[in-house]
């Protein structure tokens, strides 16, 4: 009965692909422990590191002690906590819409939005790059997709040109691609939206508390109040868990009464809303927070050019490119028995031939960690050669 199961796992064996959990206890914002080890983590979302911090925890807890640990039940059935509806509050204020909503995951957001704006009659436009959340909620949707190469916005237009003008149109792409750690050019993909009369998504879970002087992809083109749909997480910069969208109330509205993943979950925590709501006012309030993400995102790009490694200071995403995915597990390897973390990306997450080490630097790093850091990593690459 398991023979098929098995042979999969082993073919990942051969392809030096197969993935396993290991358990971390984590000490602080970007330090661990596993078996009496400590290492320094280097491939957490955790932009801002606040996951730590009191501001947050004591929001967490402010929750909890209010309104219990669980929700119970999901928000159409139970109804909504208070918490709720000030978060929604701040986000679409933070995104500059009329109203957002929140999801269980950022997961479930793309999937849940996508799959509700889109049908069988919608033709969607997707960056090839795109996160496997957004590729899931457009198979989920059963429109006809259409993959654009990453970024290049002349074939989208070329794509675009080629349909009904008439028809349902949306186009989707990431903000900041997660394993590239570059900007989609949103300003031109809404000239296109508006050109051919589509909807324009943009997912921001990377680029929440990292561009935009925070506030995302639509903000750092000056886009806040042109976006049709903007989505993000709340488990990344704003160190709680679950994700959002934001958009004119008629978008929300809309989500309200058709998303299956929204209306057939069970609420978040008060717990994870009270820690985001608490991380949300810290972005806003704390520029100092920002500020040091920004030099250490710098500090550790001017650090790995020094050494010959390809970086900009974009985003705090560093993708190392190594191409095998054997080589790609040696540098990881290497990293994890000097003590730090940096874990090898490999197929299907990227391309056959790109495999990579993803590294984020976040706001709580300090300098003698990036130094260490960026000097283990090249005597790594240097091993391989």
């Amino acid at each position: 009965m398991y023979e098929y199961f098995k042979g999969q796992l082993d073919a990942k064996v051969q392809n030096h692909n197969l993935r396993t959990l290991k358990e971390y206890c984590p000490i602080d914002a970007v330090r661990v422990k596993r078996d009496d080890k400590e290492y320094l983590m280097m491939a957490s979302n955790n932009y801002l590191g606040l996951t730590f911090d009191t501001r947050v925890i004591d929001g967490a807890l402010k929750g909890t002690k209010q309104y219990g640990t669980g929700s119970g039940g999901s928000r159409l059935v139970s109804g909504t906590f208070p918490l709720f509806t000030e978060l929604e509050k701040e986000l679409a204020k933070f995104k500059n819409t009329e109203k957002a909503l929140v999801f269980n995951t950022g997961y479930m957001a793309n999937v849940g939005t996508i799959s509700a704006i889109a049908d069988k009659n919608t033709i969607i436009f997707s960056d090839a790059l795109n996160h496997a959340s957004i590729i899931d909620g457009c198979r989920l949707s059963r429109g006809s997709v259409k993959a654009y190469s990453h970024c290049d916005v002349d074939e989208l237009k070329y794509l675009l040109k080629q349909v009904d003008c008439n028809a349902r149109k949306l186009i989707v792409t990431d903000g900041v691609f997660s394993m590239d750690g570059d900007i989609a050019p949103l300003d031109k993909l809404y000239e296109l939206s508006r050109d051919y009369n589509a909807l324009l998504m943009v997912d921001d879970a990377h680029a929440t508390g990292t561009i935009g002087n925070g506030h995302g992809t639509a903000a750092y083109f000056n886009l806040e109040k042109e976006i049709d749909i903007q989505l993000g997480t709340l488990s990344k910069s704003l160190g709680s868990v679950g994700g959002y969208v934001a958009a004119n109330s008629t978008i929300i509205d809309y989500l309200v009464n058709t998303s299956r993943s929204f209306i057939f979950s069970t609420a978040l925590s008060p717990a994870d809303i009270g820690a985001a709501l608490a991380a949300l006012k810290v972005l806003e309030t704390d520029a100092s927070v920002l500020g040091r993400l920004q030099e250490n995102v710098n500090y550790m790009t001017d650090q790995l050019i020094s050494m010959g490694i390809d970086a900009t200071n974009e985003t705090p995403i560093f993708p190392i490119l190594i191409g095998r995915n054997e080589d790609t597990l040696a540098v990881s390897d290497y990293l994890y028995e000097n003590g730090i973390i940096g874990t090898a990306i490999r197929p299907p997450t990227v391309p056959i031939g790109e495999s990579r080490i993803r590294l984020t630097v976040t706001a709580a790093h300090n300098r003698e960690q990036i130094d260490y850091v960026c000097h283990t990593l090249h005597k790594a690459i240097q091993k391989i050669k």
